[in-house]
């Protein structure tokens, strides 16, 4: 017969291991269930009452359906339900000093994938924030990028039509977003996911998006005036992930206690990536230009790509990004918002390194989580802070799903974090909100 392992100090320690993660699971499940009580409605009859002059969402990284996420074949396959929340405890621990407030990613089992996968938020997300936007009578809607996990469009490569990826990612879940608002878009971008093929499979949706009506996608990055907007708002789109792909960029890489690891090697693109004509190489010069020729009292630049971020695993692009953006973003936009890390973040940048730019600091949102969860990296974000005193660091919640709904006035911008629950609900929970003066010339 055997012998018994109970005594065994290793297998002791990670079942005592196993016991505090389900235990802080449940008491976080537990609370939450406790505080999730919805926000007060909207009026009931009649329509919404209108309380900006200006009102819209940004959704960001909604694209994730876990059963296109084919794991590769070393990837850990969690057949039961305590292998995955022990995974999710191990998790949290790198990005946390310890377990107090856990919260797992919900879960589903996968019968393609054979285990336990995080769920995806996307349906909840779309249904709060259309929620939230017929509350708000919102004018339109954005889409920050990495609208289709995980690799965007594949022109069939993978086994998947791309018809049926477009209609499940993008028309299921948005095409009658804002439906019974005249002239209500969605205005689209690329993420890097969506990049992760081919030029020709990107183009692919970016040709989808066009012909489709509930969306407005002209180019790979553009500028456009919604409906009944002109001279009071002009939005400015730009392919970050093109961006990135034409500079230097070193790899992240954090240590135990959080702090940057520098001169790492450096991240690789395909060449279908970078600027392909002289329109695409000059693109911080369009935007710049742009921004200077607009006559639109609030000038919003969209990217997906954030300047600042707390995940712990996208600075080193935020410092490339920066370099390449923060000048015209300073001078001459009111805001700047963005996807990438799943997370629900607001900034501000005082704009100390930009000569020229207005005295007000520019305010940056990460709007992320539109279908994905990702920990707040806390030691690294509390060293980030320290390290930038002209980066402010107003809210951040990770580990949730969320969007930002943005209301504009005469002279105030309005920006408010949702999240929304873990128990699918699709109910909008008000996280922070926060106002910021016009600032642009």
């Amino acid at each position: 017969m055997g012998s018994r392992t109970n005594g065994d100090p290793v297998t002791a320690a990670k079942r005592d291991f196993m016991r505090s993660a389900l235990a802080a699971l449940t008491s976080a499940l537990l609370l939450s269930a406790s505080a999730l009580v919805p926000q007060a409605a909207a009026a009931q009859g009649g329509d919404p009452a209108k309380s900006h002059e200006i009102s819209f969402v940004a959704l960001g990284d909604t694209g994730y359906i876990p059963a296109y996420d084919t794991p590769d074949d070393d990837d850990p396959r969690f057949r039961t339900l305590g292998q995955y929340l022990g995974n999710e405890a191990t998790d949290w621990l790198e990005h946390n000093r310890d377990l107090s407030g856990f919260r797992a990613t919900p879960w589903q089992f996968e019968p393609a994938i054979g285990g336990f996968v995080p769920a995806s938020g996307m349906y909840p997300v779309a249904m709060a924030a259309a929620e939230v936007c017929k509350r708000e009578d919102c004018d339109f809607g954005a889409l920050m990028g990495d609208n289709i996990y995980p690799d965007g469009a594949t022109l069939g490569a993978d086994g998947i039509s791309d018809e049926r990826r477009f209609r499940e990612m993008l028309d299921q879940p948005f095409a009658t977003f804002g439906e019974g608002k005249a002239g209500f878009t969605l205005y689209a971008m690329m993420g890097n996911h969506d990049w992760h093929i081919s030029r020709e499979a990107t183009e692919a949706q970016l040709e989808y998006l066009k012909a489709h009506p509930a969306f407005t996608m002209p180019d790979l990055f553009y500028r456009a005036v919604p409906q009944g907007m002109e001279g009071k708002l002009e939005i400015f789109v730009v392919d970050t992930e093109m961006l990135l792909a034409g500079t230097q960029v070193h790899k992240d890489d954090l240590d135990a206690e959080g702090n940057e690891i520098r001169n790492t090697p450096l991240e690789e693109w395909p060449d279908y990536v970078r600027a392909s004509n002289a329109r695409e190489r000059s693109m911080i010069e369009w935007l710049t230009a742009a921004l200077q020729s607009s006559t639109a009292k609030w000038k919003i630049v969209m990217g997906h790509h954030a300047l600042w971020s707390s995940g712990g695993s996208k600075y080193e692009k935020a410092r490339a990004l920066r370099k390449l953006m923060l000048d015209p973003i300073c001078r001459y936009a009111d805001a700047y918002i963005a996807g990438d890390d799943h997370l629900i973040e607001a900034y501000t940048d005082d704009c100390s390194t930009v000569s020229g730019a207005p005295a007000e600091p520019v305010p940056m949102f990460v709007s992320g989580a539109g279908s994905k969860y990702r920990q707040q990296h806390v030691p690294f974000a509390e060293k980030q802070i320290a390290a930038n005193p002209q980066m402010t660091n107003l809210f951040s919640r990770g580990s949730t799903w969320g969007f930002l709904h943005v209301g504009i006035g005469a002279d105030t911008l309005d920006a408010t974090l949702y999240s929304t629950p873990a128990d699918q609900s699709g109910r909008p929970v008000e996280e922070a909100r926060f106002t910021f003066p016009h600032r642009s010339k």
